[in-house]
């Protein structure tokens, strides 16, 4: 079982703008005011382009498939909240919050990945949860400890406890429950994604704790990561807002394991915050400013790792 993977699925955005469907609850979405749809389409694909190219430059396989104009899905770019990949063969699909945003679940992705010599030998599908508004968002919601089998979920209106917990038995994961807040307009609410307070990396792990209100909540996570060798680096909640949370360890060439994030999450770091990662891991930044204001997500979430096993 291995944590990082060398192989990533990446949606090329083809209308991506501010999807209004999710921003009732991802409050870090924002207009660019003065800028046409087009103008933005064309930024974010710009910045999806050089991103793409940074991580080959590294050695990273990434698989891209271009979105599709047969549908409006604004937020296409973010495939790991529908879609996760597993050694054993096995391909999740999930129940997503938006509506618009299930139509970016395709099936020529799947044949796009078995084209490149990638072996899905089952599909375990939860959308059926949907019909009872139920949702539970990939690995945007769940951050998985793949070596320790353990899943941590930070409940929100896009991460139901009950799925979690039949996803955790499904993929025989311990799940690791809590909720994370963040402020807004002065008062707490929950956190969309778990992927944007938190990332587990092999040795280490980087999570916003001042988000977990709840002390047992947040000393029972502590106490996992722990347990499991992880050296916590701890991010504030600005940090969180420069989506310091939202990154992925990935391997590059010859084994080299990268840390991928924003250029704004690199910049809210500390100095000595990056000094601790850079002795576990490489680091490499892209700008994606325009993905990162009008569609609220940033660097881990447009990754959908693959571990499928090779035909």
């Amino acid at each position: 079982m291995q944590q990082t993977t060398n192989t990533i699925l990446m949606i090329r955005p083809i209308n991506f703008r501010m999807n209004e469907q999710t921003a009732i609850n991802n409050y870090y979405q924002e207009h660019i005011d003065g800028l046409l749809p087009d103008t933005i389409s064309v930024k974010a694909q710009k910045e999806f382009d050089v991103y793409v190219e940074k991580l080959k430059s590294i050695g990273v396989n990434v698989v891209v498939v271009n979105d599709t104009d047969e549908f409006d899905t604004p937020d296409a770019v973010f495939p790991n909240n529908w879609v996760s990949f597993h050694e054993d063969g096995t391909a999740a699909i999930y129940p997503m919050f938006a509506e618009n945003r299930r139509l970016e679940r395709r099936e020529d992705v799947f044949l796009k990945l078995e084209g490149s010599g990638f072996l899905i030998n089952n599909i375990v599908d939860y959308t059926s949860a949907e019909e009872e508004s139920y949702f539970l968002e990939g690995t945007g919601s769940i951050a998985l400890d793949r070596v320790n089998k353990k899943a941590y979920c930070a409940l929100s209106p896009r991460a139901d406890e009950d799925l979690f917990i039949e996803f955790c038995e499904d993929f025989e994961y311990s799940p690791v429950i809590f909720i994370a807040n963040q402020t807004v307009g002065g008062e707490r609410k929950p956190i969309y994604h778990t992927n944007v307070m938190m990332c587990v990396g092999e040795t280490f792990a980087v999570i916003c704790l001042s988000s977990i209100d709840d002390r047992k909540e947040r000393k029972n996570v502590l106490k996992h990561l722990k347990e499991d060798g992880k050296e916590i680096i701890d991010i504030t909640e600005q940090q969180v807002n420069n989506f310091a949370g939202n990154m992925l360890q990935v391997k590059g060439l010859n084994d080299e394991r990268y840390l991928i994030m924003s250029q704004a999450a690199h910049d809210s770091l500390t100095l000595n915050q990056i000094n601790i990662l850079k002795k576990h891991t490489k680091i490499l930044s892209s700008s994606l400013e325009t993905i990162e204001t009008c569609g609220g997500g940033s660097a881990r979430c447009m990754m959908a790792e693959v571990f499928l096993p090779k035909t």
